[in-house]
């Protein structure tokens, strides 16, 4: 799997996709706006279509896109808990100790926010690793139980490689960083900022759902659900 193929077809799919083809783009603008709509959409590049599709049967696209963000918020649950259980503790901990009188209670109690911030992150990165695929297999099957089939997505990570997939991750992750952290400044444009960013959030979700499903490709030809 090579890191630049990945980049570079990423980009020219999103390229193709918009560049030119104005009305499509627009109909993506809305279906941003409608988030289910841009989530259905995802789906239907997860399941590997080429060139990118146009956005049709939109009560089909709403509803897998309803569901991806159902499965994303599953998904999401644990990270929740940990943050619920330890940082509420150590709030409960921080207040009933002291909070303007009792330095040992509140270095406790800042030190248990801390861990539970830490513990939620680490978690939040594991979680993503087999999420990232999750939805890719989701998309493809259009099974929800597929984005929990945590052993067959471990084997399609196993045969891409981890040292190779947590790097193309990585790559991913500081692109769309350092990307949107350049678009959000048009959101500082008075009346049309937020128009202007969400018609370059659009090129953005095509690279991102393509470079997905090329690493998800890397690993070779589907397999049978749960094989």
């Amino acid at each position: 799997m090579e890191i630049g193929n990945l980049v570079t077809e990423s980009f020219e799919y999103a390229k193709d996709a918009l560049w030119g083809k104005w009305v499509r783009w627009v109909l993506l603008v809305i279906s941003t706006i409608i988030f289910p709509l841009i989530g259905g959409y995802v789906m239907e590049i997860y399941k590997g279509k080429k060139p990118a599709p146009e956005p049709e049967q939109w009560v089909h696209l709403f509803v897998n896109g309803l569901i991806l963000f159902i499965a994303g918020l599953i998904w999401a649950i644990p990270v929740f808990l940990v943050l619920l259980i330890l940082g509420g503790a150590s709030i409960f901990a921080l207040v009933s100790g002291g909070i303007f009188t009792n330095p040992a209670a509140i270095a406790a109690g800042v030190g248990g926010i801390i861990i539970a911030i830490l513990f939620a992150v680490i978690l939040a990165f594991i979680i993503s690793l087999i999420w990232t695929l999750g939805q890719v297999r989701l998309g493809r099957t259009e099974r929800f139980g597929e984005a929990f089939n945590v052993s067959a997505i471990l084997a399609t990570i196993r045969k891409i490689g981890w040292g190779d997939y947590i790097v193309a991750l990585i790559i991913l992750w500081l692109i769309s960083f350092i990307y949107l952290a350049i678009i959000g400044l048009f959101n500082q444009i008075p009346i049309i900022g937020w128009l202007i960013w969400l018609f370059l959030l659009v090129p953005w979700i095509v690279f991102y759902s393509r470079y997905i499903t090329l690493i998800y490709e890397s690993a070779g030809p589907d397999r049978e659900p749960g094989e």
